[in-house]
């Protein structure tokens, strides 16, 4: 009955390029990234004040995003920025320029 109810929110990565759908559908690049900085801050949870535990997260972060896999399909970003519209993870043709939804 769920399922039912929130069908459109969990098919909505099929109004964005195919090429997405991967990157859409996974929340990992957020779980190790906020893995990483929750492992290191239990290490040094009394050994830190807030300014310095935010330069440690932001630097730890920044250390993390090197890893980071690229985007697949990056030229379809300028058509979702221009509004076209995706349909099944292809471009609608004739339509005219819409507000995309939001993924979640």
């Amino acid at each position: 009955e769920t399922l039912k109810k929130d069908r459109e929110s969990l098919l909505a990565f099929y109004d964005f390029p195919a090429e997405h759908w991967q990157h859409l559908r996974t929340t990992n690049a957020i779980e190790s990234t906020f893995a990483t900085v929750r492992h290191r801050t239990t290490r040094t949870r009394n050994c830190v004040s807030r300014p310095t535990f935010l330069g440690l997260a932001f630097k730890l972060i920044e250390e993390a995003e090197k890893t980071w896999r690229r985007i697949n399909g990056p030229e379809q970003i300028k058509l979702l920025l221009e509004g076209i519209a995706f349909r099944d993870g292809e471009p609608v043709q004739g339509d005219q320029p819409v507000q995309q939804k939001l993924a979640a």
